[in-house]
């Protein structure tokens, strides 16, 4: 069954990726009446999050901020799939990167590195820095259920250099690098919630205490790693210009926690300027205090 789902979708999915960006998004905005209007994709998630986020904001603009927020993810949905066929020099375009230097003088320092992001504005096209780096590119995620949707996905990610890992498979990748002497950047989107039964830290994001992602710190500090921030702005539709941060050339000196606590004080930054750009659907607030 999961092959016979794969090999109907998949002939669709190539079709929109192929469309030029005018039509893609067109295409979009039809998706989010859709998604939006009639089917009400975690609608009530999408709300309860801007609700605790944001107490202190009128109805109508938490309102706003929801129908703003459903467009971008309408758009960025079909940008991950553009990405099927999209050609190095088009992405080079749209995503760019304002200050590589800080990134690109970390990797002379010859450590591995531990990059630190957030689901904000596009983290699908984060993978078009793998044209511009030296190191090999891990990106740890969540393995998709439908093995050929994986395979596919993994694919994609090649084309562009970059390798992905899942959680179970980060330790010993890392492990495996060092005893080759092989040097990588490991990216992390770490601003999502873990299971409680599994958090070692607790703390505040957006003002509600809650238990958060602690292992690009603390692998970081267990493997030596520098750590460094992605900070990804929206320009326009379908533009988005990446900047870095350096978080850390020396996790050991940095008291247990204290460099994802300020990863998170970088991303509720983000997140106040432009919060329709954050990934409102996921269950962010699922374990509070």
């Amino acid at each position: 069954m999961q092959l016979l789902i794969f090999i109907l979708v998949y002939p669709l999915l190539w079709c929109i990726s192929m469309l030029p960006f005018r039509l893609l998004y067109l295409l979009s905005d039809a998706v989010y009446v859709i998604v939006y209007y009639l089917i009400g994709y975690r609608k009530s998630t999408v709300r309860h999050n801007l609700e605790m986020a944001f107490p202190e904001k009128t109805a109508k603009e938490r309102l706003r901020i929801e129908k703003d927020s459903y467009h971008h993810l309408c758009d960025m949905f079909l940008e991950m799939i553009k990405t099927m066929t999209i050609s190095e020099k088009e992405i080079n375009k749209r995503f760019t990167f304002s200050n590589l230097e800080v990134y690109t003088n970390l990797e002379q320092k010859g450590k591995s590195i531990a990059l630190m992001c957030a689901h904000y504005a596009s983290y699908e096209w984060v993978i078009s820095m793998n044209n511009h780096i030296k190191f090999k590119g891990f990106a740890i995620y969540k393995r998709i259920a439908n093995p050929y949707f994986d395979k596919l996905v993994r694919d994609i990610r090649s084309n562009f250099k970059a390798t992905l890992i899942t959680t179970k498979e980060t330790i010993p990748t890392i492990q495996e690098n060092e005893r080759k002497h092989l040097l990588g950047v490991y990216g992390f989107a770490s601003d999502q919630s873990p299971k409680a039964s599994k958090a070692f830290h607790w703390t505040t994001f957006m003002n509600i205490k809650t238990p958060v992602h602690t292992g690009a710190e603390m692998l970081a500090k267990k493997f030596g790693m520098n750590v460094i921030f992605l900070r990804v702005k929206k320009i326009k539709r379908g533009y988005y210009e990446a900047s870095f941060e350096v978080l850390s050339e020396n996790t050991k000196s940095f008291p247990d926690y204290q460099i994802t606590d300020h990863f998170l004080r970088l991303v509720e930054q983000q997140i106040h300027e432009f919060p329709a750009y954050y990934l409102w659907t996921h269950k962010r607030w699922k374990h509070t205090a």
